[in-house]
């Protein structure tokens, strides 16, 4: 999947808008909850060096937001980075060259956009025993 299918994807799927926060970095794309705001995927163009990668020149990725079980073992994984810029933790970073199957970066998605979700937080009413 490249960035261009990423964000028709996301569009069709989650109806959220690339955002460009950053005039400085015009390729980088963030995607937000509606209701909330919260980041679930940000796109960019980053230098192979700056990631780790083998060559020259740039690399278009997605940080996503994932299990921290996960991060681990997907890291180990080609096209699988340390989240560039982002909490290494709990974000990933992918490539959108091809070297990770669309199904996986789709799974990823909707696990960082559900991870990112709103939460309902239970109204507590007075007299309640917790």
């Amino acid at each position: 999947m490249n960035r261009v299918g990423l964000a028709a994807y996301i569009a069709e799927t989650y109806h959220a808008e690339k955002d460009c926060p950053w005039a400085k970095y015009p390729n980088y794309e963030v995607f937000r909850h509606a209701n909330n705001h919260k980041w679930f995927a940000l796109v960019m163009d980053v230098p192979k060096v700056k990631l780790g990668a083998q060559g020259e020149g740039l690399l278009d990725v997605v940080n996503l937001k994932c299990d921290p079980i996960m991060v681990g073992s997907l890291r180990s994984r080609s096209g699988f980075f340390p989240a560039y810029h982002m909490n290494k933790e709990s974000w990933i970073t992918v490539a959108l060259d091809g070297s990770v199957p669309d199904d996986m970066i789709k799974m990823l998605l909707d696990m960082s956009f559900h991870a990112t979700a709103a939460t309902i937080k239970k109204r507590r009413i007075p007299g309640d025993a917790q």
